[in-house]
């Protein structure tokens, strides 16, 4: 019963361990990651090295190379082959990841709210951001807000305008369209005042 017990706890110990293994063979290397790389036959090479903006780290011998989007399997062989001139056989390279950086925010666009708008100026807004997230970034409407016909400005690249309608309160009763209508940069939501017996 003992040598069962024995061998079923060093099985649970190595599956334990071999899961950072795991996630780090799967794991794609980024920019702001940083790698620890020991060479087995000349620890003087062994060192922690940030992933630069390009996705490139720069090592003693071996020189630049690329690794961004690569996993540490794949960063080991391409070392190990820029490193093996040097040695008079193939070098045992092993590499880890030490940290893993910061994902890049995505730079905002700027979208426009003019009319009457709650609070109508520039805004800053992340990638992605939907018509209907617009409407409650910009404070709603007015009052005197035409809900029925806000308009959406875009131009393209070419100096091309398109105007889209959006009916905003068919929107909140569930039978309008665009709510989900993605924002680009430069867009401007133009909120019409409404007319007299609107």
């Amino acid at each position: 019963m003992r040598p069962a017990f024995t061998l079923l706890i060093s099985l649970i110990v190595g599956a334990v361990a071999a899961v950072p293994a795991l996630a780090q063979s799967s794991y794609r290397i980024q920019p702001g990651d940083v790698l620890s790389i020991n060479v087995l036959e000349d620890s003087s090479l062994s060192d922690e090295l940030l992933v630069l903006p390009d996705g490139r780290i720069n090592m003693p011998l071996a020189g630049q190379l690329a690794v961004g989007g690569r996993n540490v399997r794949q960063v080991e062989e391409a070392l190990a082959t820029q490193l093996e001139p040097n040695f008079a056989s193939r070098p045992t390279v092993t590499v880890s990841i030490a940290t893993i950086g910061e994902p890049e925010e995505p730079d905002p666009i700027l979208v426009y709210a003019v009319g009457e708008a709650g609070s109508p100026g520039r805004y800053e807004v992340p990638p992605g951001t939907t018509l209907l997230q617009f409407f409650a970034e910009m404070g709603g409407f007015s009052r005197f807000a035409a809900t029925k016909r806000v308009m959406l400005r875009r131009t393209d690249s070419a100096g091309n305008e398109r105007v889209f309608r959006f009916n905003y309160d068919a929107i909140l009763e569930g039978t309008g369209q665009g709510a989900t209508t993605r924002l680009a940069d430069g867009d401007v939501v133009v909120v019409p005042q409404r007319r007299l017996f609107e």
